[in-house]
């Protein structure tokens, strides 16, 4: 039985959902809030997110001339950084489920004259449409808690990756104690209320908010990566645990 056809249960927020359902509601999501995505990241984060992941990128260990994955690539930000560090004789490819988010990203990265060295491909996380052992680094920012079958993505990261690469994942997280309270009001009660002002669109707003509270925490989602073949993985918080990112490592 496919995915599509299963009658398995998951999260989309805090609402429970076949597999079949939460891939078409994160789809509905996404059309929704494609062209204020940066927007959107800049709300949830308070403009945190591009410091963010300018320091994931500090941990690619990619050089000249190597290949990388960029998985959930949204507006390609990601992959403009990442086609910095692979220069022209290197490749990025970028992919996303969502043809309105890869729509939005090729013009973005078109206007800035970014997409040389990028290929752009429709593509699910959890069956990649690459070669065993074919990229020096995967990256994915912000899109796994989206993922219908983190595992099944998980899996596909490690299978397409070279051996002596790294998996990079910056996520929405745990945050410690002190800013949990604070965190809570925010997400739950200010974020909404501004995607309905800004983007007309508060169920969305809201969706993205209830997501991080379902993802895996930190040490969960460790183990996870651990459980899927990475032979070795850690992870480093961010601004008091609100973002952490995981590097998996294929030795």
């Amino acid at each position: 039985m496919n995915k599509k056809e299963s009658n398995k249960t998951t999260s989309f927020g805090y609402e429970t959902v076949t597999e079949e359902q939460k891939t078409e509601k994160v789809k509905e999501v996404f059309d929704s809030v494609a062209t204020n995505y940066d927007l959107m990241n800049d709300m949830m984060s308070i403009g945190v997110h591009r410091l963010w992941k300018r320091f994931m990128l500090t941990k690619t260990g990619l050089k000249l001339g190597m290949k990388a994955l960029d998985v959930a690539g949204g507006t390609g930000d990601v992959a403009a950084l990442l086609r910095e560090q692979v220069g022209e004789s290197g490749l990025v490819v970028m992919t996303d489920i969502n043809e309105s988010m890869l729509e939005e990203g090729r013009s973005r990265l078109l206007d800035r004259g970014k997409l040389k060295n990028i290929q752009i491909m429709q593509a699910d996380a959890e069956n990649l449409p690459f070669d065993d052992n074919h990229f020096d680094c995967v990256t994915i920012a912000f899109g796994l808690r989206n993922v219908t079958v983190k595992e099944n993505a998980l899996k596909s990261m490690h299978r397409v990756l070279k051996p002596g690469g790294k998996m990079l994942i910056l996520e929405f997280s745990k945050p410690n104690e002190m800013l949990s309270p604070i965190y809570d009001l925010y997400s739950f009660n200010i974020l909404p209320t501004l995607g309905e002002w800004v983007a007309n669109d508060r169920e969305s707003y809201q969706y993205l908010a209830e997501s991080i509270r379902v993802h895996p925490d930190q040490k969960k989602l460790k183990q996870m990566i651990l459980s899927v073949g990475f032979d070795r993985a850690e992870y480093q918080n961010l601004t008091g645990g609100i973002v952490a990112l995981h590097i998996g490592y294929k030795d």
